[in-house]
């Protein structure tokens, strides 16, 4: 069981604004689950990897912040705010929130909840 979790979220945050899928996919067991937003689910740490590079090559940065977070024997849920820098150099803020279902230090099923509409919009 994860003993800090908001130093462990801000170490998932810090592996995704470094834009490395190969070190972000190793939070999540090998038969992983991720689904971001209304996206259909990627199985499997490699897979997760993929999807999270080619998610990563759509912005050219992000910053990611701990609103709140709650751990119990269940799971972890973040409550954040990420600031995308977009391709036009732009930045917009995104309110979301990720569950996790952990099996042990690992995330077996990362959920996240977000409408990152802003970051795609003219």
């Amino acid at each position: 069981m994860i003993t800090d979790t908001k130093n462990w979220l801000e170490q998932i945050g810090k592996t995704i604004d470094a834009k490395d899928g190969a070190a972000f996919a190793k939070f999540i067991t090998e038969e992983g689950n991720f689904r971001f937003g209304n996206q259909p689910a990627v199985i499997g740490r490699k897979a997760i990897a993929d999807y999270v590079n080619a998610f990563f090559t759509m912005h050219k940065g992000s910053s990611h912040e701990i609103v709140n977070c709650w751990n119990d024997d269940k799971g972890i849920v973040w409550q954040g705010k990420v600031t995308y820098t977009r391709m036009d150099d732009r930045k917009v803020d995104v309110n979301f929130t990720n569950i996790f279902y952990m099996n042990g230090d690992l995330i077996t099923d990362y959920l996240i909840y977000i409408d990152n509409t802003p970051l795609f919009e003219k």
